[in-house]
């Protein structure tokens, strides 16, 4: 029996995931460190996602060392992690990825990366192996349902990605992270999404000290 289709991200109160655009060559760059638009993201992007850099599921997923807090938010993030047992991502998220992440990737899974271009499989240290699918969502997703078992599939990203899953009618749950920062501009989550083909139920929300845990479950109208 498949699992689950989700995705969670990390929202501002004013509905953004990520700060505007800037080119992620730039962001990731020795070069790109003195651009003021460059620092801003830095900035804006740090403070969105304060609340995880604590922990200690993030600091041993990273492989940064023991330590860290436990506790509701803690749970929370290690829960998504071993109820995924693959993931898909667009090809701009990758491609950001594949200049940040350590050596050893941080999803220890086979990862679909929806493309236009065909891509032998990356297999990283740590037992993630990125495949590359040049023939739309539907067949990343099957894909990933494969490999994952009994497991559940992440969307992992980014906005354009998961709209275009959440249009598709292909998406079980979501889980937003709502941290109490505004951006005022940036990528919103919801912006190219149909609202009158989706019909949204609350099925949990959480609290801790830094953020509020919301969880609603999808279906189509």
């Amino acid at each position: 029996m498949a699992g689950k289709v989700f995705f969670s991200v990390t929202m501002s109160l004013d509905g953004f995931i990520a700060p505007e655009d800037v080119p992620f060559e730039d962001v990731f760059s020795p070069e790109g460190q003195s651009d003021p638009r460059v620092r801003r993201w830095l900035a804006k992007w740090s403070e969105l996602q304060a609340w995880v850099f604590p922990l200690r599921f993030f600091r041993e997923n990273l492989r940064l060392g023991e330590g860290g807090e436990e506790g509701i938010d803690n749970d929370i993030a290690r829960a998504t992690f071993e109820r995924t047992g693959a993931s898909v991502m667009g090809r701009r998220m990758f491609d950001a990825g594949e200049l940040s992440w350590p050596e050893e990737a941080p999803f220890h899974t086979p990862v679909f990366v929806v493309t236009h271009t065909a891509r032998d499989p990356w297999e990283r240290p740590g037992g993630t192996t990125f495949h590359f699918v040049d023939d739309g969502i539907k067949s990343a997703l099957d894909r990933a349902q494969e490999a994952a078992g009994d497991r559940d599939v992440r969307i992992a990203g980014g906005a354009e990605t998961i709209q275009r899953y959440l249009d598709a009618g292909l998406v079980d749950e979501f889980s937003l992270t709502l941290a109490p920062v505004l951006f005022g501009t940036g990528i919103r989550l919801f912006d190219h999404v149909d609202p009158d083909r989706l019909a949204l139920t609350q099925s949990r929300s959480e609290a801790s000290s830094r953020v509020t845990h919301l969880t609603c479950a999808t279906a189509r109208r």
